[in-house]
């Protein structure tokens, strides 16, 4: 079935179904991946090396969150 079908299959849904087919395509989408997330902890760890090395400045949270 073509992602067109299934949408024109769902429409024919009653509004709670709709949202219960919406609500769980969302949810699907916000699934934790480990490979993104030893990615982004191994980048994290070579910026925190590369601050405590001098090799990176950081930038105070007052100056991140400033209102412009």
């Amino acid at each position: 079935m073509s992602s067109k079908e299934i949408l024109e299959q769902a429409l024919k849904l009653k509004p709670d179904e709709r949202f219960m087919v919406v609500e769980g395509l969302i949810k699907s989408l916000d699934e934790p991946d480990s490979s993104i997330d030893a990615i982004w902890a191994e980048e994290a760890e070579k910026r925190l090396r590369a601050y405590r090395a001098g090799k990176l400045e950081g930038i105070p949270m007052e100056e991140i969150f400033k209102e412009e």
